[in-house]
């Protein structure tokens, strides 16, 4: 049983595609069909169920492939045994929400590229629990997320939380003048907020349907700046992490609305698969430390009216 022909099927299976696993192994189509019935002869029994298009792990084919990866990782900390003293090198890939890679992402890439010139450093956006997913999947080595703090995570991935952000209601300036507010003063206002799958915007939700209230969307859309422009514009109240309303243009413009019975603080957390390469891990910790730190220096809430 070779490695080649387990590293083949378990990229066909992370890829759910043939070509896409040929892709990331950087080999031919009819490269990775011989190593897959190369893998199956030396099993002795069938993994792929081929009547599906693309073909899809059967039964036993599932568990094989968890065992697949489970081996992968025994092998990857075997060579980095004999290479701990080495740099970090080939590719780093990533995981950022938008709320996070607006204000720390920067700072971070520029401290990787300095301290490890070698390493590639691939960077994909997306909701949380996407990211999580993908490092579950072995599609990304880290990420970083908003989750509460009583987050659980998937077998083979680990998590540490960096610190806290507090999420605060937003209304133009002036509009919303008194001391404090309930979410039932609120609502009827709308929302502008990101598209569905939004962390944010569930738990707002969750929080007006259980006081029985409606969740009523005026507008939907990608990118805080512009959020906050919408809501400064007067289109709807906006939910955004307070380090982003602090670093935006629109923040003279706006109010932070004091929401007595609805005061959200998500943790930054680092996701990463739970086994990695020294020289992956080095990465992963700088990354982790440099957006700790730009957090830690995030300017502190100004007193804006509300």
């Amino acid at each position: 049983m070779k490695i080649d022909d387990i590293d083949a099927f378990v990229a066909v299976v992370r890829c759910q595609s043939i070509s896409l696993a040929a892709e990331s192994l950087q080999l031919t189509q009819p490269a990775i069909t011989r190593r897959i019935q190369s893998f199956e002869e030396a099993l002795g029994i069938d993994v792929l169920d081929r009547s599906t298009k693309p073909p899809r792990p059967n039964a036993m084919g599932k568990l094989v492939y968890e065992q697949c990866r489970a081996v992968l990782r025994e092998v990857e900390s075997l060579r980095d045994l004999v290479t701990h003293d080495d740099l970090p090198s080939g590719v780093f890939r990533l995981g950022v929400i938008q709320s996070i890679g607006d204000i720390a992402l920067l700072e971070a890439l520029r401290q990787i590229k300095d301290s490890f010139p070698e390493l590639n450093t691939q960077v994909s956006t997306g909701w949380g629990s996407q990211l999580v997913d993908k490092v579950a999947n072995g599609e990304l080595d880290a990420a970083t997320a908003l989750f509460p703090a009583t987050k659980v995570l998937p077998d083979g991935v680990s998590g540490k939380t960096l610190g806290r952000i507090e999420l605060v209601v937003v209304a133009p300036k002036g509009e919303m003048t008194r001391r404090s507010y309930k979410l039932a003063d609120c609502h009827g206002r709308g929302w502008v907020l990101n598209p569905d799958g939004c962390g944010f915007r569930a738990g707002l939700q969750r929080a007006l349907a259980g006081q029985g209230l409606s969740f009523k969307i005026n507008l939907e859309t990608f990118g805080a700046d512009l959020q906050l422009g919408l809501v400064a514009s007067g289109l709807g109240l906006g939910l955004m992490p307070l380090p982003q309303l602090a670093r935006s243009r629109y923040r003279d413009q706006l109010d932070v609305v004091n929401v007595t019975d609805f005061k959200p603080l998500l943790d930054i957390w680092l996701i990463q698969q739970t086994r990695l390469a020294s020289g992956l891990q080095q990465a992963v910790d700088l990354f982790g430390s440099a957006v700790a730190q730009t957090f830690d220096g995030a300017e502190p809430r100004r007193r804006l009216r509300a």
